[in-house]
């Protein structure tokens, strides 16, 4: 298992981003948890195995259809056994 926590830039906000992450996560067995950030930016940890967290980020590379991706940030942390992946609520 592997755990990567990601920072997304772009238009990235306001067009479903979170949710399709979410599904896309579940499609892919992989658990962790998405929100907004006030900065316009997509924070996200993705915790599974590797190949399912590199479909994961090559599906953030892009995002939704709405979505124009500019940047993706990925840093490498242990992992915590996350069971679920959840649309964390935007709280600012």
């Amino acid at each position: 298992m592997i755990r990567r926590r990601v920072l997304v830039s772009g238009v990235v906000q306001g067009v479903f981003f979170r949710d399709s992450c979410r599904q896309e996560a579940v499609r892919h067995g992989v658990t962790g948890w998405v929100r907004n950030l006030p900065d316009g930016r997509v924070e996200a940890v993705f915790e599974g195995t590797p190949d399912a967290v590199d479909r994961l980020l090559a599906w953030a590379r892009r995002g939704p259809s709405r979505a124009v991706v500019e940047a993706l940030h990925t840093t490498e942390e242990p992992p915590e056994g996350l069971t679920a992946f959840e649309v964390r609520p935007t709280d600012w």
